[in-house]
């Protein structure tokens, strides 16, 4: 288990720009952008038992993550 945040412009630091671009020019974009960043922020909360959460529905979230960012990473590419 990490605790580190995994924001985007983290993740992607080179495509810091063009994120911002697209969350501005497509809406569909932009809902994954804010879907990734809300799923982000509860694992995250969950890891620094700030809110925790049972295993199961950890895992589920962090699954969730994976392919927001995988789909985030696709529509950047």
């Amino acid at each position: 288990m990490s605790h580190v945040a995994h924001e985007l412009h983290e993740e992607f630091p080179e495509k810091a720009a063009k994120i911002h671009a697209m969350k501005v020019s497509d809406p569909h974009f932009a809902r994954l952008v804010e879907e990734y960043h809300e799923v982000n922020r509860t694992v995250h909360r969950a890891e620094t038992r700030v809110d925790p959460l049972d295993e199961a529905t950890e895992h589920a979230l962090r699954q969730r993550r994976v392919k927001l960012k995988d789909e985030i990473f696709r529509r950047l590419a």
